[in-house]
Order: structure tokens, then sequence, then C-alpha cells
């Protein structure tokens, strides 16, 4: 006998003295298995050289000696768990029937090998690199801006959408087109929309857009947005940096904050996002019914079209109650007005009729705020998704950073170097460090963009 086949009849023989023993005597001395043994259904043996092997019920089978009779081993052993990592291994990484099919062939009967194989599985760092899932975290708290009554666009997110090819002007050659891009200033609090088209995806364009926006509706407290490139040198420019500690003085004379969402991270802006997909279709359509070539005129006349109908849409379920005719929407507060009223009757002083009007626009603002706090913020209390706390990640685990651009096989593996606690604690960003052409870079991701490979933790 070799040293190769000798040493593994000495391990196999310790692990089965280890946790076999009892079995192994009884079978010896000519005695069945004990009714509370675990392997009992097997019908173990004993062969020449002293190992366990299972004895079942297909001996006259054309099969191997080894196929008919499995070596038994236990699953709560480390040499089992080196061995089922082994023939995964063999198996070029695949499931769990493609690893237990290779334990079986090669002679083994590991009892409880499901539970063990899919545990292997589990924790292997190459099925995690090539299918483990994204990291996710409960859904957090809403933030404060989202439900407070304070003025329409006080609290606003935004964000560029488009192109739209349009023609500029004529020429014998034909006509000379031109892109066009549209921003979209949603108020957190009210839904409003109020959409502003820009003719460069630049940062002096996105500041005339932000001027002619604040010149109609008025002075924002809050600007929240993604990390677009065009945002953060508006940002820049105009001297707003959320996190710049000599932020008070400039904020005191601006009365604005500006705070950007981490990158790749849409789903922490789904209030403006869900706006801009709300935008496209409305767009469409109208495109499709109107069958025209697009000016800058004409389109900003169907963008000035869909901010009224998207300001007219039903912020909560139309109710079916017949005292309740009206309709929450954003336009209710920004145009103070339910549907057409019919000039008033009779004889009317000036005095009275401006009293009436001044009421008139009270009144319904009161209405839209009670039915806001009443009918509007229930429908933000269930989480839609993300409902499970998760564990947090850790500085020093290893991951895996997403990377749209490449296939999955190219994605970077870095470590985590810095974690960002939300407001309740939990873990929705981290700064990632990798190494890129030999140079270290450290980036900014949701945890929805990392799939861990190895925790750092117990």
């Amino acid at each position: 006998m070799g040293e190769l086949p000798q040493a593994k009849l000495i391990i196999m023989r310790s692990v089965q003295q280890d946790f076999f023993k009892e079995e192994i005597q009884n079978i010896s001395k000519g005695e069945e298995v004990s009714r509370h043994s675990s392997i009992r259904s097997l019908d173990p043996i004993v062969d020449d050289n002293g190992l366990l092997r299972v004895g079942g019920r297909i001996s006259s089978a054309d099969m191997s000696w080894e196929e008919k009779h499995p070596i038994l081993l236990p699953k709560n052993h480390h040499v089992s768990t080196l061995l089922v990592r082994h023939y995964h291994e063999q198996v070029a990484h695949q499931g769990r029937h493609f690893t237990e099919g290779a334990v079986r062939t090669a002679g083994l009967w590991i009892t409880g090998s499901k539970r063990l194989v899919s545990s292997v599985i589990h924790k292997c760092v190459i099925c995690k690199r090539l299918r483990g899932k994204l990291e996710e975290q409960k859904m957090s708290d809403l933030p404060l801006d989202r439900f407070t009554m304070d003025p329409p666009f006080t609290n606003v997110g935004l964000d560029v959408f488009g192109p739209w090819t349009i023609s500029s002007r004529r020429t014998r050659g034909g006509q000379v087109e031109n892109k066009r891009w549209a921003v979209m200033f949603t108020c957190l609090s009210t839904r409003a929309v109020h959409i502003e088209v820009v003719e460069t995806m630049s940062t002096s364009s996105f500041i005339n857009a932000l001027r002619r926006f604040t010149a109609i509706r008025g002075p924002v407290s809050l600007l929240r947005s993604d990390r677009g490139t065009n945002f953060v040198g508006a940002c820049k420019e105009l001297q707003i940096n959320s996190e710049d500690p000599e932020l008070k003085a400039h904020l005191q004379e601006k009365s604005c904050t500006w705070i950007f969402n981490p990158p790749h991270s849409s789903h922490m802006g789904g209030v403006w996002e869900r706006m801009i997909g709300v935008a496209r279709r409305i767009l469409d359509a109208m495109l499709l019914k109107e069958n025209c070539r697009l000016t800058h005129e004409v389109l900003v006349t169907l963008m000035a079209e869909i901010m009224a109908i998207m300001n007219a849409r039903p912020l909560v379920p139309v109710s079916s109650d017949p005292g309740m005719p009206a309709v929450l929407t954003p336009a209710m507060l920004l145009t103070q007005k339910i549907d057409p009223v019919s000039a008033p009757l009779g004889n009317m002083d000036l005095k009275d009729l401006y009293s009436k009007q001044w009421r008139q626009v009270q009144s319904l603002a009161e209405t839209f705020w009670r039915r806001w706090k009443q009918e509007y913020l229930e429908t933000l209390q269930p989480r839609k998704k993300w409902k499970s706390e998760r564990p947090n990640l850790q500085v020093g685990d290893v991951v895996l950073l997403k990377d749209t651009q490449v296939k999955r096989n190219e994605w970077p593996t870095g470590v985590i170097a810095e974690t960002i606690p939300s407001r309740d604690g939990r873990i929705r960003q981290v700064n990632v460090k990798i190494m890129r052409q030999g140079t270290p870079k450290v980036y900014s991701r949701p945890v929805s963009d990392i799939v861990l490979l190895l925790s750092n933790g117990p």
C-alpha cells in the first residue's frame, strides 16, 4: 500500500473512532447497532481495514465496491469539511447537487451532507464572487424635510433628464439640430414639480435654470440631488458645500443647504426619480399624438403642459365618498384652484371681493394641509421593500465592488476603509479602498453596490 492510500486509511479510521466508536465495537462483536444511532438505517458494516462503511441494500448491483459501500463520515468534523471543499473545487464551484454527486462518486457517505455542502458553498469566496447577492439594509426612516408643512418648494429634490433633439434653424442643406435637457425640481413635502429646459449639461446652464426656478417659486432652504458632475460644479460655483465646516456664515446669507446622495444610489432619490419616469411617459404620449418636429419653443410648451398634468395628479387614492368630491393634488396648493369658478353675480364692493379672495385662498391652503396630514402622510408609513434589518458591514471587510461598465468577473475587490452610519445606527454607505493600476483609491458607495466576500467580524 502506498503512502497516500495509507494516510487516507489512517485519517478515516481516526475520524470514525472519534464519532462512531460504539458502532464499530458493536459490529466487531457481531452485535446490532444501537437503536439510538444516527446511522442505524444505513446498516453499517466494517471492512477488512477496520473502516465503517454503508451496508445498504444494493450489494448485488453491478457497481464497484467503493460505490456500493461508501465510507461513513460525520458531518461535524473538519476532515469532512475539507473533503467537501476539495470536491466542490473539482466540479468548478457548481451547486449542491454537483458537489454531493462528486463526494458520493468518490466513495464517501457524509451523514447530513446536504446541510454541510450548503454551508461550504455559502462560505465559498469564489461562489460569492460569481453569484453572491448584493448587500442590503432595512429601509431607513424618511428625513424631516419629507413631511414638514413649509411653503411649496422649500425643500427640493432635483435631477436632470433628457436629451431631446430639436430643430434650431433651417438652412439650405436642411435643418440644424441641437439637444436640450430638462431640470426637474420636486417639492419633497407636497410632491409638486417644476421643470426648466436647459441648452447644455454645463454648470452655467444649470445655474441659470436654478435662478429661474427660485425667481418663480421663491427661495429654497434645502436642495437634495445625486452626484452628477453638473450638480457638483454648480455647488462649488455657488459656494455651497454641505460638508464645509465654514458653512454657517454662508448659509445665513444664502439660506440654503445642498445635500448630495452617495454615488450610484439612485434609490435614495426615489421621490424625484419616479417623477422623471412619469414625465417621460407623458412626453412620449404627447409626441406620439402631436407627431411634430420639436423646436425649442415647442419643447418648452410641452414641458409646461407636462408640469400642469403632473401637478394635477392625485396624491392619495381617489375616494368614492360623494361627500369628498375634491381630489387632493399639488395644484390645489400651487394655484389655489380646484376647478374653474364662474364670475360672481350681483353688485359687489371691491373691498369685499378682495376679502373673499383672501379667505378663499386661506381656506384652500388649510384644506390642503389638513387632508395632506390625514390622508397623504399615512401612505408614507409602510416600507415597500427592505423590511428586515441586516448585519452591518464593518471596517476591514473584504468586498466586491459592483461596476456596471464591466462583466462581473472583472469587478474590483476592495476593503472597507470607513463605514458611515445613518441616524438609526445602521450602515447604508461605506468607503471602499481598492487598487487601480497600482494606485490605491477610495470610493464612496451604498451597500446595494457591495458583495461581501469575507467578514472581519466574529
